[in-house]
């Protein structure tokens, strides 16, 4: 990280000065009633309801040869310890430490004085892919130490590979507030055409709305970037992506995150990938599990998100920690953007999927799932 005293005016500023290159859907909606949209492969919007129960919503889907592929990061790490707290070096390399631990501060990777957080991450795609749709997440808490206004939840900057800052405007926006002080949100935007047009490669979030400071309830918040593609190399997949702001502190025993009808044969790969805030390493208890055909739920886990505490600060694929990221810490102190292999919950295949989450003994907020199934038509 590179530790630069910026205030939060200096951002306001750049994105005014970035008005010209904002890019827009609709309106921030309000998150009092958790509004979200359906779009479909095209990446046109029609409201649509939730299956009934169900935790997130709907907002793409499509059948086709291709895959979904990310790139995330942080926004905030720790300064200086508090209290036993081991050291914030040794946090960020992948220490059993909690956000709660520290007084926290910006990660601010570039160089332009008008922004006060940035960072990095490589979106990857296969040769010769065509981008059918891209959505950005982004996300935070806004009382720690400080207090952010929550008029500026619905704005980043985001610069391409090569490129740079443009302002985006989300088209969500969900807020909840915690009993522990902790005031969250989470804000999304239909990327697409910026994505198609620049495709794989570094892409910058700046000015991502998040507090800094030492408080119980802990500074935490990040950015992903979930991308579909078609590419003819590509296997036949189920491709699904549902949002919204699910808290487990309302459902400490689980909830249905999202169900999907499919047609996935015995034996198909397949992948499930979450965005989800404030997971606090070591806490014990999460877990996602995913049921094919109303049978019992097969636990995603691995190395790096093992069963009992799948949340715990990541950014990984498949147990792996994912490259291209700036900066890489190993412990992002409350933020997790991962990809679980769900083969072993489709051996016997699947007619209809469930995904359900838990989170008993800390209270998380589930922002995104999106899932990819090899399937048949």
């Amino acid at each position: 990280m590179v530790d630069k005293r910026r205030t939060a005016a200096h951002g306001l500023w750049c994105a005014v000065l970035c008005a010209a290159a904002t890019v827009s859907l609709t309106a921030p909606a309000s998150s009092a009633t958790h509004t979200a949209a359906k779009e479909g492969a095209s990446g046109h919007g029609a409201s649509a309801e939730a299956p009934s129960g169900n935790a997130l919503k709907e907002r793409y889907h499509a059948v086709k040869h291709g895959g979904i592929a990310t790139a995330a990061n942080s926004a905030i790490t720790c300064r200086s310890a508090v209290g036993n707290s081991e050291p914030c070096a040794s946090a960020q390399r992948g220490g059993e430490s909690r956000n709660d631990g520290y007084k926290m501060f910006y990660s601010d990777i570039d160089r332009d004085k008008n922004t006060y957080n940035s960072t990095r991450a490589v979106l990857r795609l296969p040769k010769k892919s065509k981008v059918s749709y891209a959505r950005l997440y982004w996300g935070g808490n806004l009382r720690v130490g400080e207090v952010k206004p929550a008029k500026d939840n619905g704005r980043v900057l985001l610069a391409e590979p090569g490129g740079s800052y443009r302002a985006v405007k989300a088209d969500t926006v969900h807020k909840h507030r915690r009993g522990d002080g902790a005031d969250a949100y989470q804000a999304s935007a239909n990327v697409t055409s910026l994505v198609r047009n620049h495709g794989p490669g570094a892409y910058t979030v700046a000015q991502l709305n998040v507090a800094m400071g030492h408080s119980k309830a802990g500074a935490w918040g990040g950015w992903t970037l979930v991308v579909a593609y078609e590419n003819s190399r590509s296997p036949l997949r189920d491709m699904t992506v549902w949002d919204g702001f699910a808290a487990t502190e309302d459902h400490p025993g689980g909830l249905p995150v999202a169900t999907r009808r499919t047609n996935v044969p015995a034996n198909a790969k397949g992948s499930v990938g979450i965005v989800g805030y404030d997971g606090d390493r070591g806490s014990g208890g999460e877990s996602l599990t995913l049921a094919p055909n109303k049978r019992a739920g097969v636990p995603l886990a691995n190395s790096a998100n093992p069963a009992g505490d799948a949340f715990n600060s990541t950014i990984t694929d498949r147990g792996k920690e994912v490259q291209g990221r700036v900066p890489a810490h190993r412990n992002t102190l409350g933020y997790d953007s991962d990809v679980f292999d769900a083969s072993e919950a489709l051996r016997s295949g699947a007619g209809n999927l469930l995904l359900r989450f838990a989170s008993p003994e800390d209270d998380y907020l589930l922002g995104a799932v999106f899932a990819q199934f090899g399937t048949r038509r």
